[in-house]
């Protein structure tokens, strides 16, 4: 015999939150509803978390919307910057993520520099590609410009 129960968190070996399982009554009446871990299947919790995944399902879908929006005005700014550089095109300062940051800033887009996925900051002229993971997955590319200042 066993009982229907509504994961409220994820349990080890069980599953995940929001997964309907099967579990010993003694165990869902004992340790995982006490607990907090889960919740009887009746029809009316069905019901609930039902609807609880379609508005989920609907935020991602509007967080997801939002963040490709964002990714287009990124892809579309031009990131240039002009800086003192050495005969071999090593840069004698750096461009870092808080650069960016505020080059983004001064284009009307708000970016967290910790979203910025820099190993290091660029110490080289050319033309860089940076990335930026925004909400949902979704990641932007950016591309750096950088120029050597005229003496």
């Amino acid at each position: 015999m066993s009982v229907n129960i509504i994961l409220q968190e994820n349990v080890d070996g069980l599953g995940v939150i929001g997964d309907q399982v099967s579990v010993k009554p003694g165990y869902a009446r004992n340790y995982l509803v006490p607990q907090g871990l889960a919740i009887i299947a009746n029809e009316r919790n069905v019901k609930e978390l039902e609807h609880q995944k379609r508005q989920l399902a609907r935020k991602l879908e509007k967080v997801t919307k939002d963040a490709e929006a964002i990714k287009t005005r990124i892809e579309a700014v031009k990131c240039e910057f002009t800086q003192r550089a050495s005969e071999e095109g090593k840069l004698f300062g750096s461009v870092t993520s808080m650069d960016l940051e505020s080059k983004l800033q001064e284009a009307g887009i708000e970016v967290d520099r910790k979203k910025i996925q820099m190993a290091e900051p660029i110490k080289a002229l050319g033309e860089h590609i940076v990335s930026i993971k925004l909400d949902a997955g979704v990641v932007a590319e950016l591309k750096v410009l950088v120029s050597a200042e005229e003496a």
